[in-house]
């Protein structure tokens, strides 16, 4: 199994305001695989330091195979997200956020402004989904199927094999 984190950005839900569900339903999903172990949810305002902080703790301390973040990849002055994401990174990862934004599209043209990104730091992927929940068990859907195939190469688990064909 891999060990896994789930982060939620809202002010509104970590001001108790309001039920944040997008992260819930993140973490719900990777359960019911039966590949995943959710080792620890966050539910936190938009505030990059804080979310920074986190993605190290998560990543270099608790030594998560995997951390999803839910919310903060849109437009809004206070998403900031990705750029925190990108802070942390070791390496870039962008082919999964292309390809949820792709498959997005095909549900709605309000896919392409999602600012969501995929990175490595140390032996950890960081993927930023978007923040309602039916946005996250679209993505989510679309990349849970290669997700463990990378994690195994990621975390040295599995040997790297090619593309079929």
């Amino acid at each position: 199994m891999y060990r896994a984190a789930v982060i939620t950005l809202s002010d509104k839900g970590a001001a108790g305001l309001r039920a944040d569900m997008s992260g819930p339903a993140a973490a719900r999903m990777l359960e019911e695989t039966e590949e995943y172990m959710i080792e620890e949810t966050l539910l936190i305002p938009d505030e990059p330091e804080r979310l920074k902080r986190e993605l190290v703790r998560l990543s270099d301390e608790a030594g998560v195979d995997l951390i999803l973040t839910s919310g903060g990849t849109g437009f809004s002055p206070r998403d900031w997200t990705p750029e925190a994401t990108m802070d942390v990174a070791d390496r870039n990862a962008p082919g999964i956020s292309e390809y949820m934004r792709a498959r997005s599209c095909e549900i709605t043209p309000k896919g392409m402004l999602s600012r969501g990104v995929s990175v490595i730091r140390g032996k950890t992927l960081i993927i930023n989904l978007p923040g309602s929940p039916k946005a996250v068990r679209e993505n989510l859907g679309f990349i849970l199927p290669a997700l463990s195939h990378g994690l195994e190469i990621l975390t040295g688990r599995g040997g790297e094999c090619g593309r079929e064909g």
